[in-house]
């Protein structure tokens, strides 16, 4: 006996890919359209590149494909891992920032200084003093140069290499300050304090640089001429006292400036400073 071919299953849902196909035409028809009438290419590229992405990877193609039975697998997202998920429920705190240096302690390195140059600083050779711009140390003519000279007198090397040591621990920027007297100097080789003032700061800091292997991007050279006094002009003594070079371990940067005087009348000159860099 012959046996009945069972009748084949009729897909009532072919009609749709039918459907899908015309409605995707119309659709880049219209955009084509939309874009002719603009005068923006930019934008109308815009446009065309949203539309192919929509069709190519969004929702409506991911739509035709679940009704036709397709691709089911290509709309359902994956399940997190168990230590994704739990690092996005509980994210891990950020690591905390690397603990800050402390800044060196000046009053300790002019304790050391005090100790280490007492018998010159007992002659009147220098002066020590900690302020709000860092430690001064003071280098009087009559210890370091001769009158009206910016040469550094050899006898002043051991003062000089006892300064440097100290400097060399530190991490802080240099400063050094020329200051001269009221009295007017014109020289052959000087003009005005400022010149003198100005190189005797930048000998000192050359002597730094080439005997003791203070790095030269740490300093800088301001002179002041007579016009940061650090005592009346009226006496010798005083006058003696002006007569200096200020080596400044600065607390902040290159560019903190010397005080205006508080002791005598002289209006504060801007001073002439000079960053001797690489």
């Amino acid at each position: 006996m012959t046996r009945k071919k069972a009748a084949a299953h009729v897909n009532h849902e072919r009609w749709l890919v039918s459907y899908a196909d015309f409605m995707t035409l119309l659709f880049a028809f219209f955009v084509v359209m939309f874009a002719s009438t603009q005068t923006d290419k930019n934008k109308a590229k815009d446009v065309s590149d949203s539309v192919r992405q929509a069709l190519e990877h969004g929702q409506f193609s991911a739509a035709i494909s679940v009704v036709l039975g397709r691709g089911k697998h290509e709309v359902r997202k994956a399940p997190l891992s168990k230590e994704v998920a739990t690092e996005k429920e509980n994210p891990s705190p950020p690591p905390p920032p690397p603990p800050q240096a402390h800044p060196p302690d000046l009053a300790q390195s002019l304790d050391t200084l005090r100790k280490g140059l007492e018998m010159d600083l007992k002659t009147g050779k220098l002066q020590l003093r900690l302020d709000a711009r860092g430690l001064i140390i003071s280098m009087r003519e009559k210890g370091f140069f001769a009158s009206g000279d910016s040469a550094v007198a050899p006898e002043s090397l051991p003062i000089l290499a006892k300064i440097a040591a100290v400097v060399q621990a530190l991490p802080n920027p240099v400063r050094l300050e020329g200051h001269t007297d009221a009295r007017p100097i014109h020289t052959s080789r000087f003009r005005s304090n400022w010149e003198l003032s100005t190189a005797r700061g930048i000998a000192m800091l050359e002597l730094m640089r080439d005997r003791f292997q203070i790095a030269q991007s740490r300093m800088a050279v301001a002179g002041y001429a007579e016009n940061v006094p650090a005592d009346t002009n009226d006496t010798e003594e005083g006058r003696a006292h002006n007569r200096r070079v200020d080596l400044v371990l600065l607390s902040g940067g290159l560019t903190s400036e010397a005080p205006a005087p508080a002791i005598s009348a002289v209006t504060p000159a801007v001073a002439v400073a000079a960053k001797i860099g690489k």
